[in-house]
């Protein structure tokens, strides 16, 4: 009976150490994605305070030209992709930076947030030309807008499906990780370039709109993608 007792210990001892519990489970993917922060805490908080603030403030201000009225369907379109695509997409650029299993996770759903909203100001240009009974991607910026828009899903489902702390199917891999990270900070440069490009073809002759629009987003640029 003595005898049963002590296997039967030690095998519930056994089970219960090689049985990885959710914290050590969780330790463990916080290892796997652990790197040094990019970023101060406070240094952090005033980018992301000053991506929402550029990206709605000016956002707002170049959708409401000339008259300083709403449009719709065409004010959506730079408001929403200035939003999405340089509030969001930055922001969730610069939590990546800080490194570690939660900023992993809330990086890819920020940047998710912000192509939906990519994704609005899409659906807006082009309810917008239909109206006018206008060809659909004719302008140079339209047709790079369309180029980046699709090629960034590439990105975006690796990071989802591949890359994933918690289910993706490769999540450790260096270089599919490397390859993710390049390309999506291409593509949001090109973007971003892209955007200013688009307000100076239907405002080059304001030139102080344009470096409202303009200055900032080129000085966060390096801090956002390099």
């Amino acid at each position: 009976m003595t005898s049963s007792s002590t296997t039967l210990t030690a095998t519930l001892s056994t089970s219960t150490t090689s049985t990885p519990t959710s914290t050590q489970t969780e330790q463990q993917q916080q290892q796997i994605f652990k790197k040094p922060p990019y970023f101060k805490s406070s240094y952090y908080t005033f980018l992301v305070a000053t991506f929402l603030a550029y990206s709605i403030g000016v956002g707002y201000y170049v959708s409401t030209r000339p008259r300083g009225k709403w449009r719709s369907p065409f004010s959506y379109h730079p408001f929403l992709m200035t939003v999405g695509m340089i509030g969001m997409m930055g922001i969730g650029a610069i939590t990546k930076k800080l490194g570690g299993y939660t900023n992993t996770k809330m990086h890819g759903i920020i940047a998710s947030t912000g192509y939906l909203f990519a994704c609005g100001g899409l659906y807006a240009i082009y309810q917008n030309k239909n109206l006018m009974e206008r060809n659909h991607f004719t302008s140079i910026h339209g047709k790079i807008g369309i180029v980046v828009m699709v090629t960034f899903l590439g990105p975006l489902l690796a990071g989802g499906v591949v890359l994933h702390p918690d289910f993706g199917v490769d999540k450790t891999n260096k270089l599919i990780r490397t390859v993710h990270k390049m390309v999506s900070r291409f593509l949001m440069c090109v973007a971003w370039g892209n955007s200013i490009y688009g307000l100076y073809g239907i405002r080059s002759e304001h030139p102080m709109e344009l470096f409202l629009y303009g200055v900032p987003l080129l000085m966060l640029m390096p801090i956002t993608l390099m």
